[in-house]
């Protein structure tokens, strides 16, 4: 059932676009903002690149989570959903595991021009950058697909997302900046790997309080 569901949110993005092509599209142009915002040299750019990076990755995956969920909010989809024989939980990993895919994806494609607009040389293992965006964007998309199935019936779902949102993601945040800024300085993986450990601990203790509570979340 989980494979159906998930087959489903890839299939109607599929057929629309309107994930991808949002985020994308903002992810670009908060680059340029960015790269006509600040006028210093590359070498203090790199102390704050990690930071920006992350901030411009929650303001697409804030993006991506309302546009996710949009489509069931449309003629009561969501109610017709919840209301057949699955496990609410496995329509929650369903929401968090395509979602993180989008801003995986996302962030492949910007991190080229977000890369060059900044005037960064990086060096780094592709390894531990990978298992850094991964861990940052599943932390984010976890606490993200509980907090839009918590917002999404309000009346004002667009406004109550990030406000729920910002604050509770503040440690993935900081522990994803941390991480990244020890992966661009070139420092060993020993001194860093504990904002790596946080970030696991986030996403398993997120994840299963997510498969356990949104059965109860999603109630009329």
């Amino acid at each position: 059932m989980f494979r159906i569901l998930l087959k489903k949110e890839f299939l109607v993005e599929l057929k629309s676009k309107e994930i991808s092509a949002s985020m994308l599209t903002f992810g670009i142009a908060v680059i340029l903002i960015f790269a006509f915002s600040f006028n210093v040299p590359p070498d203090i750019m790199s102390t704050f690149a990690p930071g920006l990076f992350w901030v411009m990755t929650l303001f697409i995956s804030t993006l991506g989570l309302h546009r996710m969920y949009a489509y069931e909010k449309e003629f009561d989809a969501f109610g017709f959903l919840i209301s057949a024989p699955v496990d609410r939980g496995l329509i929650f990993l369903a929401k968090w595991v395509s979602g993180t895919l989008y801003l995986v994806i996302t962030d492949l494609f910007i991190l080229p021009p977000f890369l060059l607009f900044l005037q960064l040389q990086v060096s780094v293992s592709i390894g531990l950058a990978a298992l850094v965006l991964i861990f940052g964007n599943l932390g984010l998309m976890v606490l993200g697909s509980l907090v839009s199935g918590l917002a999404m019936r309000a009346k004002m779902s667009e406004v109550l997302l990030p406000v729920l949102l910002f604050p509770l993601a503040s440690p993935v945040m900081i522990a994803a900046t941390k991480a990244s800024a020890g992966l661009l300085k070139g420092e060993p993986f020993q001194s860093w790997q504990v904002w790596v450990f946080i970030l696991g601990t986030f996403i398993i203790s997120f994840g299963l309080v997510g498969f356990l509570v949104f059965d109860h979340i999603t109630e009329e």
